[in-house]
């Protein structure tokens, strides 16, 4: 067990259950190792709290420099919107964590990730012909259902992303 099991775990547990589900003793369940294992890796919970951060802002980096192999702007978005739509656990740390803004680092790692993929959204319409201010527009309905879509499956009215939604959210962003 390393310090970025305990960051996955503990941003599953975020996902689940917000901010306060971060806490050593069921994080250590969820792994399965005793608590005490949780001080090799971390001084204390709000150590572990900024890993999995860490871990959830780098992801979209990684994300991102993967949907650069593909050259098409507009096959590029459809592949941004398969993973967003298809990765739930995403969707739902996303919410969560805009959701726990009122804990300042949160909300700026929250703020951090949110600009950087909707920069990104922008520019890969704009490369695909939008002018900026539209671009600029869609990319903030685009977002906004994805994140939508997480609250809404987080009060049990939304399942899966429907197939056709990818085709709608592009068209919706004028693609």
């Amino acid at each position: 067990m390393n310090a970025d099991d305990w960051a996955r775990a503990a941003l599953e547990a975020l996902a689940e259950g917000g901010l306060a589900a971060v806490a050593v003793e069921p994080v250590a369940v969820r792994l399965g190792v005793s608590k005490g294992s949780f001080y090799w890796h971390f001084r204390n919970r709000r150590a572990l709290v900024e890993a999995a951060l860490r871990r959830w802002e780098t992801g979209t980096e990684q994300v991102i420099a993967e949907l650069e192999t593909v050259r098409e702007p507009v096959a590029r978005m459809r592949a941004l919107l398969g993973r967003a739509f298809g990765d739930r656990h995403d969707a739902a740390v996303s919410f969560r964590l805009i959701s726990e803004a009122d804990d300042p680092e949160v909300r700026e790692v929250a703020r951090r990730v949110s600009e950087r993929r909707l920069a990104y959204m922008r520019a890969t319409l704009e490369e695909a012909g939008r002018p900026p201010d539209e671009a600029a527009r869609r990319v903030l309905a685009g977002y906004g259902t994805y994140l939508g879509l997480a609250a809404l499956a987080r009060v049990g009215v939304a399942g899966e992303a429907p197939p056709e939604l990818v085709e709608i959210v592009m068209a919706e962003l004028g693609l």
